[in-house]
Protein backbone atom coordinates (compact mmCIF):
# COMPACT_ATOMS: atom_id res chain seq x y z
CA UNK A 1 0.00 0.00 0.00
CA UNK A 2 1.36 2.94 -1.38
CA UNK A 3 2.15 5.91 1.54
CA UNK A 4 0.73 9.61 0.98
CA UNK A 5 2.14 12.37 2.30
CA UNK A 6 0.53 14.86 4.50
CA UNK A 7 0.78 17.79 2.54
CA UNK A 8 -0.62 16.04 -0.39
CA UNK A 9 -3.10 14.39 1.44
CA UNK A 10 -3.93 18.59 3.07
CA UNK A 11 -4.03 19.77 -0.60
CA UNK A 12 -6.67 17.14 -1.77
CA UNK A 13 -8.87 18.23 1.14
CA UNK A 14 -8.40 21.74 0.41
CA UNK A 15 -9.65 21.08 -3.30
CA UNK A 16 -12.54 19.43 -2.38
CA UNK A 17 -13.88 21.43 -0.28
CA UNK A 18 -13.26 24.37 -1.56
CA UNK A 19 -15.29 23.35 -4.60
CA UNK A 20 -18.12 22.64 -2.81
CA UNK A 21 -17.91 26.13 -0.92
CA UNK A 22 -17.63 27.83 -4.38
CA UNK A 23 -20.85 25.79 -5.96
CA UNK A 24 -22.48 26.69 -2.77
CA UNK A 25 -21.75 30.80 -2.76
CA UNK A 26 -23.54 32.34 -4.85
CA UNK A 27 -27.09 30.46 -3.75
CA UNK A 28 -26.29 32.28 -0.33
CA UNK A 29 -25.25 35.70 -1.29
CA UNK A 30 -28.49 36.10 -3.48
CA UNK A 31 -30.58 35.31 -0.40
CA UNK A 32 -28.70 38.05 1.59
CA UNK A 33 -29.29 40.11 -0.53
CA UNK A 34 -32.32 40.13 -1.10
CA UNK A 35 -33.22 39.60 2.46
CA UNK A 36 -31.83 43.34 2.55
CA UNK A 37 -34.14 46.48 2.36
CA UNK A 38 -33.34 49.87 1.90
CA UNK A 39 -32.64 52.13 4.54
CA UNK A 40 -35.32 54.52 5.19
CA UNK A 41 -33.43 58.34 5.24
CA UNK A 42 -34.99 61.60 7.05
CA UNK A 43 -33.10 64.61 5.86
CA UNK A 44 -33.95 67.82 8.47
CA UNK A 45 -32.70 70.98 7.13
CA UNK A 46 -30.54 72.79 9.86
CA UNK A 47 -31.42 76.45 8.71
CA UNK A 48 -34.74 77.04 8.33
CA UNK A 49 -38.00 74.63 8.75
CA UNK A 50 -39.78 74.51 5.41
CA UNK A 51 -43.36 74.43 4.65
CA UNK A 52 -45.08 71.49 4.53
CA UNK A 53 -45.24 71.95 0.88
CA UNK A 54 -42.01 72.22 0.44
CA UNK A 55 -39.59 70.18 -1.81
CA UNK A 56 -35.79 69.33 -1.78
CA UNK A 57 -34.34 69.99 -5.33
CA UNK A 58 -30.90 68.40 -6.13
CA UNK A 59 -28.31 69.15 -9.23
CA UNK A 60 -25.83 66.86 -9.71
CA UNK A 61 -23.19 66.36 -12.18
CA UNK A 62 -19.86 64.64 -13.27
CA UNK A 63 -16.44 66.41 -12.54
CA UNK A 64 -13.23 65.67 -13.19
CA UNK A 65 -10.73 65.80 -10.12
CA UNK A 66 -7.04 65.34 -10.69
CA UNK A 67 -4.95 63.06 -8.38
CA UNK A 68 -1.79 61.20 -8.01
CA UNK A 69 -2.91 57.91 -9.79
CA UNK A 70 -4.21 60.01 -12.50
CA UNK A 71 -7.58 61.76 -13.73
CA UNK A 72 -10.89 60.22 -11.60
CA UNK A 73 -14.46 61.35 -12.44
CA UNK A 74 -16.18 62.17 -9.40
CA UNK A 75 -20.10 62.13 -9.37
CA UNK A 76 -21.06 65.60 -7.47
CA UNK A 77 -24.61 66.99 -5.91
CA UNK A 78 -25.62 70.18 -4.61
CA UNK A 79 -28.93 70.38 -2.71
CA UNK A 80 -31.61 73.13 -2.11
CA UNK A 81 -35.13 73.65 0.12
CA UNK A 82 -37.28 75.44 -2.50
Amino acid sequence: MPRIGVGWLAALVFILGAGTLASAAPAERNQEVSAQSRPHITIHPRRFEPGPNAKRHCVSWLQKQYRVSGTVIVPQMRCWWD
